[in-house]
């Protein structure tokens, strides 16, 4: 998986299209990813223990990584991910519109 934890993304399908987050987890044997404000459900809890609070939350669920595309951050566009082995031996990714590494 390309897209790893801290990066941000836009998502490109679904309803919500068009919006701009932040990864916040990455689950590559699913191929999902948790993102910022996006994705978000309703959720219907009781309270389990003392003094705990029930009602409706809303909770982020996982989105399909298919459906977004990580945004350079040097020339802030959306872009694709390559991936290039620099000559000390490390494998870097680099965005394909501008050729920058990103970090």
């Amino acid at each position: 998986m390309k897209i790893k934890k801290g990066d941000i993304i836009i998502v490109i399908s679904g309803n919500y299209k068009g919006k701009k987050g932040k990864v916040r987890m990455v689950y590559p044997d699913q191929e999902r990813l948790l993102v910022d404000g996006v994705n978000v459900n309703r959720v219907h809890t009781r309270p389990r223990k003392r003094g705990e609070i029930g009602g409706i939350l809303e909770k982020e669920s996982p989105i399909r990584y298919s459906n977004v595309m990580l945004v350079c951050p040097s020339c802030g566009e959306p872009t694709r991910i390559g991936m290039m082995s620099l000559s000390d031996g490390r494998k870097v990714r680099y965005c394909k519109k501008c050729n920058e590494i990103i970090e």
